[in-house]
């Protein structure tokens, strides 16, 4: 798998979901000292021993293992990684540690959207993580690498359980999925193409909206994101995530509208319009079957978030 040497002491390594260039961890080194933000899969964790002994270290050098949230492209091989590396803490927000220590509902959870087959293949065995080794990252707990801090700070949205993690050396921010997708294929002379993933179960538009108020107002110079790699001048690209957030959020009341029984299907299709008519709009060249192969997964993705979205608006507005 291969890694990219990204200035300031971070490491943005392929974990080999999917396809290249789908998603991404990162390793922080101060030092000596090491830290993953997200790790990928339970597959993904030998490639990243295997850096870690590349560096000259070994894996009691590895101090901490942050996953940002609980999806299984970022916190799947936390539990396997934490068993190799016998000094880390795993940090971790509070609403996702319960199921990094008991990974029995994330399974379940994680079978039922991805199917039994497919979840196996792609995500192999959730490994518990000892309680006695978690850390319960509240909004702003420090994290001390040597001397180098690193900052969770709460940000719902994509998921109520989603933290990212400010890096004051770099000026930048591990953002998981809160700062959206943008795959390096799609880019364009007006830069980097991104959209909000809006993955079962927890898309909260509004809430999300709020935490990228939240980061922007540290002035971040690059956000490292899990799908893929840096970008820089966040300022310049939030606006269009907020527009992608709106736009999903819009398209799914619009398709709630029409009849019921086939809205999951309804939705899968004006995802799937929105997602390659922005890329468009942006500037892609590449032609409509090519986005649509790199979007894939999340055309099916995003459709399943709103679909669930949708019913539980429906429920509120019951009770």
């Amino acid at each position: 798998m291969q890694t990219v040497d990204l200035g300031d002491g971070i490491r943005c390594i392929e974990t080999g979901l999917y396809r290249h260039g789908l998603a991404a961890c990162y390793l922080v080194r101060e030092g000596d000292a090491l830290a993953f933000v997200d790790t990928g899969t339970t597959h993904t964790v030998p490639h990243l021993l295997r850096l870690v002994a590349e560096l000259g270290l070994t894996p009691s050098h590895v101090r901490y293992v942050i996953p940002t949230h609980v999806h299984l492209d970022h916190a799947g091989g936390s539990g396997e990684l934490m068993r190799h590396c016998p000094e880390a803490q795993l940090i971790v927000h509070p609403k996702g540690a319960p199921h990094l220590i008991d990974p029995a509902r994330l399974t379940v959870g994680a079978t039922e959207v991805y199917g039994p087959e497919a979840f196996a293949r792609d995500f192999g065995t959730l490994v518990p993580v000892p309680a006695e080794r978690v850390v319960v990252a509240e909004d702003g707990h420090r994290i001390d690498l040597a001397g180098r801090t690193l900052t969770f700070v709460d940000t719902p949205g994509h998921a109520n359980h989603h933290g990212c993690v400010w890096d004051e050396r770099s000026r930048g921010f591990f953002t998981g999925d809160t700062f959206g997708i943008s795959y390096r294929e799609l880019d364009t002379a007006a830069g980097p193409f991104l959209f909000a993933p809006t993955t079962p179960v927890a898309f909260d538009p509004d809430a999300w909206l709020q935490s990228l108020d939240k980061l922007m107002a540290y002035e971040p110079r690059a956000m490292y994101l899990t799908h893929y790699c840096r970008v820089e001048a966040p300022e310049r690209l939030v606006d269009d995530l907020r527009h992608s957030i709106r736009a999903l959020a819009e398209l799914a009341l619009a398709v709630d509208a029409g009849p019921a029984d086939d809205r999951a299907d309804r939705l899968r299709v004006a995802v799937g319009r929105q997602l390659v008519a922005d890329a468009v709009a942006h500037g892609c060249t590449l032609d409509e079957v090519r986005i649509r192969s790199l979007l894939e997964v999340d055309i099916e993705l995003n459709a399943q978030g709103l679909e669930v979205w949708l019913k539980r608006r429906a429920r509120r507005a019951e009770s």
